[in-house]
């Protein structure tokens, strides 16, 4: 499987609800980013829901999608610097240097990332902050949107920075 040039790629690690993967397609279209599924999907990607959650955006989004965590993972180094969100990770996303190429990677709804994926990448791991302890996690959609408009903000910040502006 070729991968694509974008320089921001989001992993949606087995997703498992659709409207979630429809958001999160919308919102990689709105960034410039590319979608990437890696089975087995909770769903069928020619399911309705996904398109309705997609809306009329959901077939610019085109999104490659890998066949399990192993094929996928073998052309992770031809995608970019690989950052892992999971909510138990001490380091917070706004402490990491986003710098493109990356890859935004997000495990599913009610699993997360699988324990094995978190121990080997332990030092890409990154958590959204949260005000209050008690709750689990934020919505996988929401996640991708706040993790993807973090890497706009730091590419924003590092063009004014090399032009000297506020």
């Amino acid at each position: 499987m070729t991968v694509t040039a974008a320089r921001i790629h989001v992993v949606l690690v087995e997703p498992e609800i659709h409207w979630n993967t429809g958001n999160a397609g919308r919102s990689c279209l709105a960034a410039g980013a590319q979608l990437h599924l890696v089975r087995p999907l909770g769903f069928s990607l020619d399911d309705k829901a996904v398109r309705r959650a997609g809306l009329d955006y959901w077939p610019k989004v085109q999104p490659v999608v890998w066949q399990d965590w192993t094929q996928f993972e073998a052309k992770l180094p031809e995608i970019g610097e690989p950052y892992f969100i999971s909510p138990e990770a001490p380091r917070r996303l706004w402490e990491a240097d986003l710098r493109e190429p990356l890859a935004l990677l997000f495990g599913s709804e009610t699993r997360g990332l699988a324990s094995t994926i978190r121990e080997k990448y332990q030092e890409r791991l990154l958590s959204i902050p949260m005000d209050r302890a008690d709750l689990r996690s934020l919505n996988l959609s929401t996640c991708v949107g706040i993790a993807l408009y973090e890497v706009m903000r730091q590419r924003l910040a590092g063009v004014r920075q090399k032009l000297n502006r506020p």
